[in-house]
């Protein structure tokens, strides 16, 4: 099989930079949202991205009109074209919603279509459950997507090798670095980073040091390039706590726990750069 038009579903933050990276490679990317000022939004911020690439000398005006001109626009998900050979979700946190649009999409796209999800921490083999298993995969991005190199491909129980191996030539194609993973609950990247975010918090909770000292120390002992508070900003914290509690859940070990203040500016709406104010304020 080979993979040219690919559908991106959901245009934030993630979805915009995956539809970047793809568009820059010259696919045909349909980027799918939910309303038009979303989509338009969408293509505001892959714009400025372009041209932040082209001021610095990265790319040509001609290779970002390109890119633009490789994506196409999709208002729902009973629009994404039937023809499409891959799919990638990029919608916030949530199973039941990403099971959801999964569900519509199994109807309405040729049998070959591969399915791929950007979750960062959702089991890839509850997400298949429906109707094509084998031909189901997470790819999970980082963030900033353009400057990032790594991608988590997860393995769910049903996941075929042609499938795994389609993927992994993909990735390799968009100049990113292919790690195999299994299916277990944040699978490397975030099994690792959120219960250091997590303990994090509990230092600041317990008054061991103030918000910019804890990060002072991770910066400058260990070489982080950003403290875990600045880092959780960035990420928002009600995704933090959202990673937290799929691992608390997932595992059933209280050093998941998420921490009560995480849990408490989430329910404030202090999230992070997204509102203005987390543990730093923006």
């Amino acid at each position: 099989m080979n993979i040219s038009k690919v559908a991106i579903i959901g245009g934030g933050t993630m979805g915009n930079g995956i539809t970047t990276v793809f568009a820059l490679k010259g696919y045909d990317v349909q980027l799918v949202e939910i309303t038009e000022d979303a989509y338009n939004k969408a293509i505001k911020n892959i714009t400025s991205s372009l041209d932040r690439m082209v001021k610095k000398a990265t790319i040509t005006e001609e290779i970002k009109s390109q890119a633009l001109g490789n994506i196409s626009k999709a208002i729902g998900i009973n629009n994404v074209s039937d023809n499409t050979d891959l799919v990638i979700e990029a919608i916030y946190e949530n199973k039941d919603a990403k099971l959801n649009i999964f569900k519509q999409l199994n109807e309405s796209v040729k049998p070959e279509c591969i399915f791929a999800s950007n979750t960062s921490s959702i089991s890839i083999t509850e997400l298949a459950n429906t109707g094509r298993p084998d031909k189901f995969i997470g790819m999970h991005f980082m963030n900033p997507v353009p400057i990032m190199k790594l991608v988590e491909i997860i393995r769910g129980y049903s996941t075929s090798d042609e499938t795994y191996q389609l993927i992994k030539d993909l990735t390799l194609l968009l100049e990113k670095t292919p790690v195999e993973v299994s299916d277990y609950p944040g699978f490397i990247s975030n099994r690792i980073l959120m219960p250091m975010i997590n303990e994090a918090i509990y230092t600041l909770m317990e008054g061991v040091a103030n918000a910019e000292d804890i990060d002072t120390v991770m910066k400058l002992g260990m070489n982080h390039p950003m403290g875990p508070l600045t880092l959780a900003d960035f990420i928002g914290l009600d995704v933090c706590l959202a990673i937290m509690n799929v691992l608390y859940d997932g595992f059933n070990d209280s050093k998941y726990r998420p921490c009560p203040l995480l849990k408490k500016m989430v329910a404030a709406n202090k999230l992070g750069r997204k509102t203005g104010e987390g543990f730093f304020k923006y």
